[in-house]
């Protein structure tokens, strides 16, 4: 059986390079890439814990299906935006979008 910590060690690193995607990157699409690690990470996370501290109950699970729903929710009117702002401005550099700016 492989221990919870090895779970853990490898949920944080995933979070952590998802992170420095989402604060390094110009792109809005790498961006949306490094929120989805993140989400991801939350994932192992639940569905670790739920495995290791009460398998009977289905609390992680149900959990993780939501992370799931959002995350896909999440990309479908990111990517709807960020179409949009390329469509409108030719770029998808965070930078340069400034469309709620006078």
């Amino acid at each position: 059986m492989i221990p919870l910590s090895w779970y853990l060690i490898l949920s944080a690193a995933l979070f952590s390079i998802g992170l420095f995607g989402v604060l390094a990157r110009k792109n809005a699409i790498a961006i949306l890439l490094g929120v989805e690690l993140m989400m991801n990470a939350v994932n192992i996370n639940l569905v670790s814990f739920w495995r290791y501290l009460d398998p009977t109950r289905m609390d992680g699970q149900v959990f993780a299906v939501i992370v799931f729903a959002v995350a896909a929710a999440e990309v479908a009117v990111g990517l709807a935006l960020v179409i949009s702002v390329y469509r409108r401005r030719k770029t998808v550099i965070a930078d340069e979008i400034d469309l709620m700016k006078w």
